[in-house]
């Protein structure tokens, strides 16, 4: 699918999505808008998977399969394969022609029809291993919602005409090398965080960035047995990482219900099978679900100095994620809590990169203690990278990607980009480019000092400014203003008195014309 096709499919979701957009806010519709299209999305791939089982059989297309035997068999593969079932006559295309149906002849409602179907989906999978990633997965779509319409009528007028309208669209789901549908998808969640205020930062980090962090763990590797983000959102930071290199498994933990059903959809509409993916919803710092487990790579984009319990848990002094740096990061603000917890899931070959407020930088107290630990007793700290302010949803405040590695090449330095003025306006946020972004993963690759940009500095240096990290103490940006020429402005002082003058005894000629009091 070209270029243009991908913009043409784009445009067509966001326009079915504005079907409802005038009826509630951005984050409600958006639950309505892409479970719909992974319900269109499942029905696709059941009906191609499906006809590839009856290439064999006398009735090759499965809308038309009747047979219970036939049905059972198709069950049961699509079960092992897809990880779901659905029934011919629960297909997207079925229940979205009756829903728009001649009502002289038949009945076009249909809420009561799609709620079971969509209940049917996830009871499918009951007993079987896809079984957690599809639990409660459509638990946000109300269809009795008054958000969709006052009345039953209303409610089903409005769905049919959003089904209607993406039933016409080809998903194009049989070009297997292609990713369009997983690109749109994105697109709208990326449209929909534009939207969404604060709440954006809870499920989706800018695309720049997460490119930024996918490049910087993929760096020398062509292959990642594992990727891990325990604040993974929408899914879509660790799904970045797999556009770099091929990614064997996925694993993620998400506290906010909507967003861990939002992260599922997201992985399995990019293609990813069940049984590579493990997403988790639970607080991560409370209750981690991947304690036993070692990634080769780790990405995340934190709540932004989240509260957390700190000291106010006894169980965190001995939890053998914390216990080691001396203090607990202060229960105000949890962004060391999310790093050490990141450090302890990273395995001993991997790389982790997380995007932290710049505070985390110079701090003290506790924070500072954690922080010297980092750097003096583990040496984990690789690279620390400014970013410009005002490039996040809902948040304005400049933050910064720290680097870590338990297994540093360069194990006698550490590199600091300032990134902070690199970017374009963009309306009144800050947009990172293309370019940008190349000039940053360029040099991070390249470890290079770079004149007011970039510079690499050893740890005894470090040390010296008591491991504080803020990054103008090592990356110089100062601009020498150009010299002022003292006569050049005595004569445009005297220039402009004189202009003043003539100006005043212009005003004074007017009053008197005008018979009225002068302001002299």
């Amino acid at each position: 699918m070209s270029e243009e096709q991908k913009k043409l499919l784009e445009a067509q979701l966001w326009n079915i999505a504005n079907e409802l957009r005038g009826k509630m806010d951005a984050d409600e519709f958006r639950d309505y808008i892409l479970g719909f299209i992974f319900y269109k999305y499942l029905s696709e791939k059941q009906y191609l998977y499906a006809n590839q089982l009856l290439e064999t059989e006398k009735v090759k297309d499965y809308h038309k399969v009747t047979n219970m035997e036939d049905l059972q068999a198709i069950r049961e593969e699509s079960l092992l394969k897809l990880g779901y079932f659905l029934r011919p006559d629960e297909l997207f295309n079925f229940i979205a022609k009756k829903g728009n149906a001649n009502t002289e002849t038949e009945s076009n409602f249909i809420l009561a029809d799609l709620e079971g179907i969509l209940n049917s989906i996830e009871q499918s999978t009951m007993g079987t291993e896809s079984e957690d990633d599809f639990n409660k997965l459509f638990e946000d779509l109300d269809l009795n919602s008054t958000k969709l319409g006052r009345s039953t009528e209303a409610r089903n007028s409005l769905i049919s005409k959003v089904l209607l309208h993406l039933d016409k669209i080809d998903f194009a789901l049989e070009d297997a090398d292609s990713d369009v549908l997983g690109d749109a998808y994105e697109y709208l969640i990326s449209q929909f965080a534009s939207g969404a205020g604060k709440k954006a930062g809870e499920f989706y980090t800018p695309q720049q960035v997460s490119k930024i962090l996918a490049k910087i763990v993929t760096t020398g590797k062509k292959r990642l047995k594992s990727v891990y983000d325990p604040t993974c959102g929408s899914g879509s930071l660790l799904l970045r990482v797999a556009r770099e290199v091929e990614v064997d498994e996925f694993f993620g933990q998400e506290l906010n219900r909507t967003t861990y059903n939002l992260a599922r959809m997201n992985m399995i509409l990019h293609d990813v099978h069940y049984r590579n993916f493990d997403i988790k919803q639970e607080d991560t710092l409370e209750q981690p679900q991947h304690l036993d487990q070692k990634f080769e790579a780790v990405v995340a984009n934190p709540p932004f100095s989240a509260k957390w319990r700190g000291k106010n848990n006894p169980l965190n002094e001995n939890d053998e994620r914390f216990s080691q740096y001396g203090r607990l990061a202060p229960t105000s603000k949890a962004d060391f809590a999310f790093l050490q917890h990141m450090l302890y899931q990273l395995a001993e070959n991997g790389t982790m990169a997380c995007v932290l407020p710049h505070g985390v930088l110079f701090r003290g107290a506790a924070e500072e203690t954690i922080r010297k630990y980092i750097i003096k007793d583990l040496n984990y700290l690789d690279t620390v990278i400014g970013l410009p302010a005002n490039i996040f949803y809902g948040t304005s405040i400049p933050t910064c990607i720290l680097v870590l590695s338990k297994c540093r090449v360069n194990d006698d330095d550490i590199l600091f980009i300032d990134a902070s003025q690199s970017f374009d306006k963009d309306g009144n946020k800050n947009l990172l480019t293309d370019e940008h972004v190349d000039t940053i993963i360029q040099t991070y690759r390249e470890r290079t000092t770079l004149d007011k940009y970039s510079y690499v500095a050893k740890l005894d240096e470090v040390k010296e400014n008591d491991y504080n990290l803020n990054i103008p103490r090592y990356v110089d940006t100062f601009e020498e203003e150009e010299p002022v020429n003292l006569d050049e402005v005595s004569s445009a002082l005297r220039d402009l008195e004189k202009d003043i003058a003539e100006t005043d005894t212009t005003i004074i000629d007017f009053c008197k014309q005008l018979n009225i009091p002068s302001p002299f």
